[in-house]
C-alpha cells in the first residue's frame, strides 16, 4: 500500500490539447503537444514557449543525442540540425512501416525507440484481439540500426536505469511495466515483468523506483510511485487521465504530470478543440535519476 501522504499538485499550465511525452532538458520542461504539432517547452514559472513543429499526428516524442541535437520520431526518425534543418538520422523502415512513438537516449548514446506497429485506426480492434505487435529498434552512436524487441502490447514510455543495465517499457494494453536487460551492445535479452501495474508514460527515480501514469477509461486518472514487484509507494489521485510523467526541475525533485481529458482513440481531434490538456507539477522527495 501507498505511504505517506500524497503530493500536492499545482497546475503549472493548462489549456493544451494534448501534452504528451514530458522531458526535463536546459532547465525547462519539453513536450508534445499533440494536434498542434508542436514541440513547446515550459519553465517553472509557467512561461511557455513553441520550439517548432512535432512528427505529425499523434504518437511522436523527443529526445537528446550527447552532443544536443534533439531527434523528433514520427513517421521515421528525424535529427534536428544547429541551423533548424531536419534529416533522416536512421531509416527505420525495414523494422516497422507505422512510424515510431516513444524514444530514449541512454548514456552511452544508444538510441530506443518503439512502435505499436499497427495503424492507430484499427486501435479498439487490436486491444480486442488480444495481439501484441509492438517492437523496440536499436540506432547505436555510429548508426548502425536493428530490432531489439517485439511481441509488445503497445509499448510506450521506456526508462534506461543508471547503469545502463536495465530497460523497463510500459505495455498499456498489458497494463504492466516490462524489463530487459541490455547488453554491452544494446541487445536487450531476459525479458520479464517488472511490475504489473499500469503503465503509459514513465520516469525512473534514484532509488530505482518508476513514476508510472494511467491514461484510464474513466474520468479520473492516476501517477504511481512502484517499485520492482509491484509494490505502489505513493500514488496521486487526478481529476483527468494521465498520460505520461518526468521528474525534473534544478534538483531533480519536481515531478510533472501531463493530463487531458480523453474522449476515446477515435475522438483524438476532440482533445485539441476542448483545451482540457494540462501540466501539472508536484514536490517529491526522491530525485530523478537514469534516461530519459
Amino acid at each position: 500500500m501507498p505511504h505517506g501522504s500524497s503530493p500536492q499538485t499545482q497546475v503549472l499550465l493548462d489549456g493544451l490539447g494534448m501534452g504528451e511525452s514530458p522531458r526535463w532538458h536546459d532547465g525547462r520542461l519539453w513536450f508534445s503537444n499533440w494536434g498542434t504539432d508542436e514541440i513547446a517547452a515550459v519553465d517553472l514559472n509557467g512561461n511557455s514557449e513553441v520550439i517548432g513543429p512535432g512528427g505529425g499526428g499523434s504518437g511522436w516524442a523527443t529526445n537528446w543525442l550527447p552532443d544536443g541535437r534533439m531527434l523528433v520520431t514520427g513517421g521515421e526518425l528525424v535529427r534536428v540540425e544547429p541551423d533548424g534543418s531536419r534529416v533522416r538520422h536512421a531509416d527505420l523502415s525495414h523494422i516497422s512501416p507505422y512510424g515510431w512513438s516513444e524514444i530514449t537516449v541512454d548514456g552511452r548514446g544508444n538510441i530506443y525507440v518503439n512502435s505499436i506497429n499497427f495503424d492507430f485506426a484499427d486501435f479498439n480492434d487490436l486491444l480486442a484481439s488480444g495481439k501484441s505487435p509492438g517492437k523496440i529498434a536499436l540506432v547505436t552512436p555510429e548508426g548502425g540500426s536493428r530490432e531489439v524487441a517485439d511481441g509488445l502490447a503497445f509499448p510506450n514510455g521506456m526508462v534506461v536505469t543508471p547503469d545502463n543495465a536495465t530497460l523497463i517499457v510500459a505495455e498499456s494494453f498489458t497494463r504492466r511495466l516490462t524489463a530487459f536487460d541490455i547488453g554491452s551492445d544494446g541487445s536487450l535479452s531476459n525479458q520479464r515483468v517488472w511490475a504489473d501495474v499500469t503503465g503509459d508514460g514513465i520516469c525512473i527515480d534514484a532509488e530505482g523506483a518508476v513514476w508510472t501514469s494511467d491514461v484510464g477509461l474513466d474520468e479520473g486518472g492516476v501517477c504511481l510511485r512502484v517499485r520492482e514487484g509491484g509494490e505502489v509507494l505513493d500514488r496521486i489521485e487526478l481529476d483527468r487521465p494521465c498520460y505520461a510523467c518526468m521528474l525534473g526541475g534544478d534538483d531533480g525533485k519536481t515531478l510533472f504530470m501531463v493530463v487531458a481529458k480523453w474522449f476515446g482513440p477515435d475522438r483524438i481531434d476532440e482533445l485539441v478543440q476542448a483545451r482540457t490538456g494540462q501540466i501539472l507539477t508536484a514536490r517529491v522527495a526522491v530525485p530523478h535519476a537514469g534516461w530519459p
